[in-house]
């Protein structure tokens, strides 16, 4: 016969059980996620499932856009329109602090980045990918560039901008899905929004130097402080104006490489994802440890506060 106790004592079992489970699911869907931000040319990406776009309220102001969330070849993804749905923000406004803030915030440890650049190479012809490796800041916007300030000092190892884990499975996905991918490259990060002049251009070509772009090194730079590993497709959509018997690189001349090199973005994202471990553990993903000057005991509440989903280990 079923006795009262043991009716309760089922009933506190399965209850608990119950709370137990919610609590990994909802840990399990705050951590560790994919993050996809995409240029211009590339505001969304085909294949989500269960998806939203989620608004994120940072203490470094607006992002670029809502996020859209939900899961992609069954990883949860984070994409986000670096210029904004309707691309509304230029390569000076964008607020890469807010942006990668807002990623953390969301549970992301890897970012993967597409965004169009010029070559400056002849073996780097448009509608080519190039899987870079290093910048050249050419901004002079460093103190947006950063997380730290405001009473707390942090300085970070940024020798490999590129987290060479996650590029590698980039190219790997390149080679598997049959993209021309290039390996390695210089990316040179302009100011804009106006194309180089001539004069600049022939010397950072000069210089060997490999692409330039306006937008990536910010991001590369505020992800490695909040300890994402981050990565750059660079999707070659002219020969900036340096190569003379070329057309200068215009507008129109971007938009519709764009169009062409986007899609073979998106495939190699798709692929690689696949490839990316469920749980961060490369050095990266690391990149505080042993990074901040400032003694705990000195930290502003107000600035820690601010900077928990970044330091938040630490706290």
């Amino acid at each position: 016969m079923f006795r009262r106790d043991q009716y309760f004592y089922y009933i506190y079992f399965f209850y608990y059980f119950k709370q137990f489970l919610l609590g990994h699911a909802i840990m399990t869907f705050d951590m560790d996620k994919i993050g996809i931000i995409g240029g211009s040319g590339l505001y969304d990406i085909e294949g989500f499932e269960s998806h939203k776009w989620v608004p994120v309220e940072t203490p470094f102001g607006e992002a670029s856009d809502e996020f859209l969330t939900g899961q992609l070849n069954g990883r949860d993804v984070v994409f986000l329109p670096r210029h904004g749905r309707g691309h509304l923000l230029m390569p000076s406004e964008l607020n890469h602090r807010a942006n990668i803030w807002a990623m953390k915030h969301l549970g992301v440890s890897w970012i993967i980045s597409a965004s169009a650049v010029g070559s400056l190479q002849p073996e780097y012809v448009p509608c080519d990918i190039v899987i870079i490796d290093q910048f050249v800041d050419h901004t002079k916007q460093s103190t947006t560039h950063s997380f730290f300030g405001d009473g707390i000092v942090g300085h970070v190892a940024f020798a490999e901008p590129i987290c060479e884990e996650l590029r590698m499975i980039l190219m790997a996905a390149a080679n598997e899905v049959g993209i021309k991918a290039h390996n390695r490259g210089t990316y040179v990060n302009m100011n804009g929004p106006a194309f180089s002049t001539r004069a600049e251009s022939l010397r950072n070509q000069k210089m060997g130097f490999d692409v330039i772009g306006m937008t990536n090194l910010g991001e590369a730079r505020c992800a490695r402080e909040a300890e994402i590993s981050y990565a750059t497709l660079a999707l070659v959509t002219d020969f900036d104006c340096w190569k003379v018997e070329e057309e200068p690189v215009s507008v129109k001349t971007v938009i519709a490489n764009l169009q062409k090199n986007a899609a073979s973005a998106k495939e190699i994202i798709r692929k690689a994802i696949l490839r990316i471990p469920n749980a961060p553990s490369w050095p990266s993903q690391n990149a505080l440890e042993n990074a901040i000057m400032t003694a705990r005991s000195s930290w502003p509440n107000d600035t820690a506060k601010k900077l928990k989903p970044i330091i938040g280990r630490f706290l």
